[in-house]
This record gives C-alpha cells, sequence and structure tokens, in this order.
C-alpha cells in the first residue's frame, strides 16, 4: 500500500503550537483546547505521516535503520501432482486388460458396449474383441447411426444377438465377461490401438456379405473382417 506524506507551513505549525501553550483562561482556554483536538483528529483522520529526511553523506543518501522494514515470509513453491501412469507403457494389450479393475460398476451405456463384446467376439483374440468394441464406438460418433452405445448396438437388424430389442442375459460370474467389460473401458478410453480402428462395419469370414464389395477393408482379426 502507498504511503501518503504531507509537509506543513511554518505558519500553520507555529498556530497549532499558539494554541496548545495558550495561557488565557476560562471558556476561552477550554475552546481553544477543544480547537487543538479537532486539528489533531483531522491530521490522524487524513492518516498523515511525516517521514523525516535521511542525512546526506558526501553526495550518498544516508537510510535510516528505523525506516527499513524487513518481512519474513514463507516462500511456497507449487508442487506438480506426479503423473498419471500411462496405459500406454503396458507391453501388451492383455498386460493392459489385466490392469484394469473388472469389478467396477458399469453404466449402461458402458454395459451395452460390453455386451457387443461379449456376444460378438469374446471366443476372439482380444485385438478382435477391441476392434468389435472400435466399431460400436464409431458408430456413436457418426451421425448414420444412432448417438449412443446402446442405440448403436440395439438397432434393429444389426446385430444378430439382439434379442426383441434388448442385450440376452449375461453369465456375469464368467472369466469372459470381465474381460470384456476391460475391453469395453480400453476401447472408450481410447488406450490401445488396433488395426481396425476406423472401422464402422465388421462380418464373419465364413459370409460375403453384398454391402463388403463398396467398403473399405482393413482388417481381418481371426474370424471377423472389418471395414470403413
Amino acid at each position: 500500500m502507498g504511503r501518503k506524506t504531507y509537509s506543513f507551513s511554518a505558519v500553520a505549525l507555529a498556530a497549532v503550537a499558539g494554541l496548545s501553550f495558550s495561557s488565557v483562561d476560562g471558556a476561552e482556554a477550554f475552546a481553544q483546547d477543544e480547537d487543538v483536538a479537532g486539528t489533531i483528529e483531522a491530521v490522524a483522520a487524513e492518516q498523515v505521516e511525516i517521514v523525516p529526511q535521511a542525512p546526506e553523506t558526501d553526495g550518498v543518501q544516508a537510510t535510516s535503520d528505523q525506516n527499513v522494514t524487513f518481512v519474513s515470509e514463507e516462500v511456497v513453491q507449487p508442487v506438480a501432482e506426479p503423473a498419471a501412469p500411462i496405459a500406454g507403457e503396458a507391453s501388451s494389450l492383455r498386460e493392459l486388460v489385466a490392469s484394469i479393475d473388472a469389478d467396477e460398476e458399469l453404466t449402461e451405456q458402458m454395459r451395452c458396449l460390453a455386451g457387443a463384446v461379449y456376444f460378438e467376439a469374446r471366443g476372439e483374440p482380444l485385438q478382435g474383441q477391441l476392434a468389435v468394441a472400435e466399431v460400436v464406438i464409431n458408430r456413436a460418433s457418426d451421425s448414420r447411426w444412432p448417438a449412443s452405445y446402446c442405440g448403436v448396438v440395439l438397432q434393429r437388424s444389426q446385430f444378430s444377438f439382439v434379442r426383441g430389442g434388448r442385450l440376452p442375459r449375461i453369465n456375469t460370474s464368467k472369466k469372459t465377461w470381465a474381460r470384456a467389460k476391460a475391453v469395453a473401458k480400453i476401447a472408450h478410453d481410447n488406450l490401445w490401438q488396433t488395426e481396425a480402428n476406423d472401422a464402422v462395419y465388421f462380418h464373419a469370414n465364413y459370409v460375403s456379405p453384398r454391402w463388403s464389395r463398396k467398403k473399405t477393408r482393413l482388417a481381418q482379426i481371426q474370424t471377423h473382417v472389418f471395414y470403413r
């Protein structure tokens, strides 16, 4: 905060001094005392501070010790939070799947995504399971399909395992379900790349649908062929 310094003329100071030491008696003296008190209060209200000038020595201004104030404050250096482990540091997709908490409760949308992995590809290699999940995610991001995982998975005539617009019952005690949940999370969080990363179509390799001739083939992972 800045400090204010006011200077007074010799006449003004003399007037105040004169009022302070006047020897008149009675009511006049009392009135003068009130004037002095009022003057002092006015000065205090203005927060007047008269700073004495330090004497100069050989052209160099000396500094009075009483005017030097040292303030000691603790310097706090912000400490960066430790970086979270990077999923890409896993040496293999299998290792990454094993590191995912499979006991975590799923939202409805994530359950639909994991359900597609489970029913379509639970017997496939992990790369194939991940590619199926990628297809669902990519469709949900494409205006040609519904804008949610459940909308994509339960869309009529798209996935053969869907019955009456619903997922079949899942045996949640199976390791294959725990694996499907882990794969769904990895795909959702984009933690691992696949050969079919941009795929929006796939079919089993023992069929040859007409639409596949007009699509760009990306990869075949065991029994599934993926396209965009």
